[in-house]
């Protein structure tokens, strides 16, 4: 597991390395710079003319540290030093006093019809929080421009590194070489569409130097598919858990063939589909191993409900149920009477957004997982607002509602009710595709009726149906790439790695 740091966690622990652990800031400032170097001579190995644009901050200073090296190394360098010279940091300072030392001459502004063969930002960092204006964002657009590679360090200068937003104007990078821990930022639109390669470097800051403040957002790794559940090879297919899957609606059967589908091939020991009766034959032909129970939409019969969920470990609820009366009925049972972990997905949480206070009247652990347009509903917040507030918005809704909240994107936030946070950083584009969400939620499902608990089941699962899509994409390619594919993925995707 990694994890992803803010702009005030990242100076903090900058700040806890120089002052807890008395590691002087020129140090890491030449560990990073070398760290650059070593990364471009890797990268371009032929490149030798280069244009370093530097601010008057601390990420400035690492830019006059890389031209010093650069220029020793025998390469031809411009280095332009834009902003208010009152406002230079000590570092800065110290790093021009250096380049003057070694008669290293600091432009004010970008030559003109200059060619470069490696562009450099090292205007803001990661400390940015107001938008880019004047000579800056000039500098930014023709730097943007300028034909060329283009590498950030840390972070593109006009990106926010706590939510990924473009202020105003931003460096387009082609790589984004970033110090000690990947930022948020990187990772959220539309900030990762500017970062291009990410390469982290360690120069020194180190995991001790979070002292008592632990980041707040972690993302899973291939090495944390070791949390998923055990499975002894005495045991039978009750050792594997139930699973309850409410899904469907009239003429309405793919939602639960996908979840079922998903739910079986991520483990679980048995599905049963609570649907209604004219999906039997659907199912009974597309999922034969599920076991079904069926009702009328037009007169629900309760005690069948309530059995099914007396028989479950775990109850998924939505995919495809509609919203109309019986739904209504169904969604409101589910939250009153369950006694097993529930996962609530698409119509159960339309159903829910008309009232959301349901929520709270649940006596056991709730997982949803609405996609921005479900969000939407659910909070009253546009979908572009929430968009650009992905992790507070979940974080938020997870701790009013004492839910595990799954808020699906490109990459897919998982925040918890006691404050932990995931950023899934698997899956690609091509699954965004009709049905997605089905398989997740039953992966997710499935993982908890294989006693997972539910904090695990939600960020693994949704790491999970990202790799599942990733080794889709071999075969099917982005624009080929359907539902079902993606559960043909996880299959592949677990056999390959004997999990």
């Amino acid at each position: 597991m990694k994890y992803l740091v803010n702009s005030r966690e990242m100076k903090q622990y900058d700040t806890n390395t120089t002052e807890h652990f008395k590691v002087p800031s020129l140090l890491l400032m030449e560990r990073a710079a070398l760290a650059v170097f070593d990364e471009i001579k890797r990268q371009y190995p032929c490149s030798k003319k280069f244009l370093i644009v530097c601010g008057t901050g601390n990420n400035g200073a690492d830019g006059f540290a890389l031209t010093r090296l650069l220029l020793l190394d025998g390469a031809e360098v411009h280095t332009v030093l834009i902003g208010d010279r009152k406002k230079e940091t000590d570092q800065c300072k110290k790093q021009l006093e250096i380049l003057s030392a070694y008669g290293c001459p600091v432009l004010e502004a970008i030559p003109e019809n200059t060619a470069y063969d490696v562009i450099v930002d090292a205007i803001f960092g990661v400390g940015l929080s107001r938008n880019v204006e004047g000579i800056f964002a000039d500098t930014i657009r023709k730097m943007n421009e300028i034909p060329g590679k283009k590498i950030a360090l840390d972070m593109p200068s006009g990106i926010s590194s706590d939510t990924g937003a473009v202020l105003k104007c931003a460096f387009r990078a082609d790589c984004t070489i970033t110090f000690a821990y990947e930022k948020i930022g990187m990772h959220l639109f539309p900030g990762n569409e500017y970062v291009g390669e990410i390469v982290t470097k360690q120069i020194g800051i180190t995991d001790e130097s979070f002292l008592t403040q632990m980041p707040g957002v972690m993302a899973f790794e291939m090495e944390d598919l070791r949390f998923l559940p055990k499975r002894a090879s005495h045991s039978n297919k009750g050792s594997f858990g139930k699973l309850l899957l409410i899904a469907g609606s009239v003429d309405m059967a793919g939602a639960a063939v996908l979840s079922a589908k998903a739910a079986y091939t991520a483990g679980c020991g048995l599905v049963r589909v609570f649907t209604p009766e004219e999906n039997r034959i659907p199912l009974q032909t597309s999922i034969p191993e599920a076991v079904l129970t069926t009702y009328h939409p037009e007169k629900l019969d309760a005690s069948k409900l309530s059995e099914a969920m007396k028989w479950a470990d775990v109850i998924v609820c939505g995919p495809g149920i509609g919203t109309g009366n019986a739904a209504h009925q169904i969604v409101k049972t589910v939250l009153q009477k369950a006694s097993v972990p529930v996962v609530l997905d698409a119509d159960a949480l339309n159903i829910i957004a008309e009232d959301t206070s349901v929520l709270l009247l649940a006596h056991t652990e709730l997982v949803i997982t609405p996609h921005l347009g479900e969000m939407s509903r659910l909070t009253g917040d546009s979908i572009a607002f929430i968009q650009t507030r992905l992790i507070d918005i979940a974080d938020k809704f997870a701790g009013k509602f004492h839910v595990t909240c799954v808020l699906k994107d490109e990459h897919t936030v998982v925040a918890t009710p006691h404050g932990r946070t995931y950023l899934n950083l698997s899956g690609n584009h091509g699954m965004a595709t009709a049905g997605s969400g089905d398989v997740l939620t039953g992966i997710i499902g499935s993982l908890l009726a294989q006693r997972a608990d539910t904090e695990t089941a939600a960020a693994l699962g949704v790491y999970l149906h990202g790799l599942s899509g990733d080794t889709a994409l071999k075969k099917c390619g982005f624009r080929g790439m359907m539902a079902g594919d993606i559960v043909n993925g996880l299959r592949d995707f677990l056999a390959e790695n004997q999990l």
